[in-house]
């Protein structure tokens, strides 16, 4: 379980990261939702955090479209 600072930290890289999938994919924010829900992606940076609050947006990025594509989400 995440403290109360985890757990703010870990929704700002969420919104953080979801933008940064909208705009490096060129979609809306609603479909990068969207694409976050269908694929359960805020739980992925959930647990992966420990890991991801220590590499830089960029390189989590590209851990997240690894895990779209291997989830079989056309990205």
């Amino acid at each position: 379980m995440h403290s109360d600072e985890e757990d703010r930290q870990i929704l700002f890289m969420q919104v953080r990261l979801m933008n940064m999938t909208s705009k490096k994919l060129g979609i809306s924010m609603k479909a990068a939702a969207e694409l976050f829900e269908k694929y359960n992606v805020l739980s992925f940076i959930r647990e992966c955090w420990g890991i991801f609050h220590v590499e830089g947006d960029d390189a989590v990025f590209l851990e997240i479209t690894e895990f779209l594509k291997q989830k079989g989400a056309s990205i």
